[in-house]
């Protein structure tokens, strides 16, 4: 039996491996996907929905679905760039980012989606929600006003570090992610080493002694959108 697996996206024929998530497989034939809860060597979580496609006409999470023989899968749409506009407006406007104080502006996803996405200023009011920084660890800090809840240090904590330094707590608007100290991170067992360091996609989570280390013009994001080097596959197929 082949492993072989083909779909539609776009109104393109595209053949995937049996196994592989529909995010997963587009970004194998160049196309790209937008996410931002999704990592590689994470596992899939699917809380941001910015990844959403629609499969035989529903919404379904790409980086959490399966792809299957024959479906029809639609990623690039006026209809879903108005669904992840919304839902990266409503990121921007429940937490307190400034982009321009921000150490992480230029190497952050959820700036970078915002600039790809056509997003100027969100349409939604800001809440302005009071959110603390535990700058309590040697190395490494946590400014809450950036989270967006993506799970990603959770995940890196416990699969790839093996320690569970990460949890969500709390419910509903007062959900945060917690550490598995009584008082902060400095009281934990977390390393400057350890993955959850690196995962994080916006300013949440970031290395002491290294703020703006790289100048404008060579960040990740300044001269290329995000998604460009899963697209440039596509382009050195053709």
């Amino acid at each position: 039996m082949s492993d072989t697996v083909s779909f539609i996206i776009d109104g393109e024929e595209i053949q995937g491996k049996k196994g592989q998530t529909i995010l997963e497989a587009a970004e194998a034939a160049g196309i790209y996907v937008p996410r931002l809860c999704h990592m590689k060597g994470l596992t899939p979580y699917g809380s941001c929905r910015v990844c959403t496609v629609l499969v035989n006409g529903r919404p379904q999470a790409a980086c959490t679905q399966p792809i299957a023989e024959g479906i029809v899968v639609e990623n690039n749409s006026d209809r879903l760039t108005r669904i992840r506009k919304d839902l990266v407006e409503m990121l921007f406007v429940e937490g307190n980012h400034f982009c321009m104080f921000c150490e992480k502006s230029g190497n952050c996803e959820l700036q970078a989606m915002a600039y790809r996405l056509g997003i100027p200023a969100p349409k939604f009011p800001y809440l302005f929600p009071k959110r603390d920084v535990d700058a309590s660890h040697p190395d490494v800090l946590i400014d809450h006003n950036r989270c967006i809840m993506c799970a990603r240090c959770i995940r890196a904590s416990r699969d790839v570090d093996g320690k569970g330094v990460f949890e969500f707590v709390g419910r509903g608007i007062h959900k945060k992610v917690g550490v598995n100290s009584e008082a902060c991170l400095g009281g934990t067992d977390a390393k400057v080493a350890d993955k959850f360091v690196e995962v994080c996609p916006v300013g949440a989570i970031l290395k002491k002694r290294v703020g703006y280390a790289i100048p404008i013009g060579k960040r990740l994001y300044d001269k290329e959108p995000i998604g460009s080097d899963i697209e440039a596959k596509r382009t050195g197929k053709k």
